[in-house]
């Protein structure tokens, strides 16, 4: 099986198990108690309206997880496939403080430590203390803390949230990859073109 066979393989399993699970929380649906929907209602929209909004908030939230899930899975395989003695969800102890009790890493390579993110829409600064007290573990630990995100954020909050861990992760001695560079970082190290198969999938 080729590479390519081997990730459009993932990325099926994935689209299989995503319309089961929406097909099972419309059957669920079926059956909801829809009261609220009088509240819709007051607010200018139907309840056929409302219960599309219910129904697409809801594929939305599975979609976002599957999203997210599959496209780490696909570059922690690319990564395993180049590198062999890559380990996957390593964890480590946190040794700043007790919460949380661990720090956990997608994949290790070496001493290369890498956090994969399909896109992070973060917008709270509560998310920089945890974030800079995860890498500062890394490093204590003599890994190099590797920031991969395929896809940067729109809103103006999240894009200077990503900046500054971006100087944080420059700061520490690590390195941040985000949108296009991300997809190439990955190609660089794994010769796989992870954005080319997800195009060919999308024709």
């Amino acid at each position: 099986m080729s590479s390519d066979e081997r990730l459009c393989k993932i990325v099926m399993r994935y689209r299989d198990e995503l319309q089961k699970k929406i097909q099972n929380r419309k059957t669920e649906m079926e059956e909801d108690n829809n009261d609220h929907y009088m509240v819709y209602n007051a607010l200018g929209f139907t309840s056929e309206e409302g219960y599309q909004i219910d129904y697409q908030q809801n594929v939305g939230r599975f979609l976002y997880k599957y999203a997210g899930s599959m496209l780490e899975e696909l570059a922690i395989n690319c990564f395993k496939h180049a590198f062999p003695q890559a380990q996957e969800k390593v964890k480590l102890i946190n040794t700043i403080d007790k919460s949380p009790k661990h720090v956990e890493i997608d994949c290790l390579i070496d001493n290369k430590a890498y956090e994969i993110k399909w896109k992070d829409a973060t917008t709270d600064g509560d998310h920089i203390k945890k974030e800079h007290k995860r890498v500062q573990v890394i490093k204590d630990a003599g890994y190099t803390p590797i920031r991969i995100m395929f896809f940067e954020p729109n809103r103006e909050q999240a894009i200077r949230i990503q900046a500054t861990l971006k100087k944080l992760y420059e700061d520490i001695g690590g390195e941040y990859y985000a949108g296009e560079d991300a997809w190439n970082y990955l190609m660089q190290e794994t010769g796989v073109n992870l954005k080319e198969i997800f195009n060919k999938i999308k024709e």
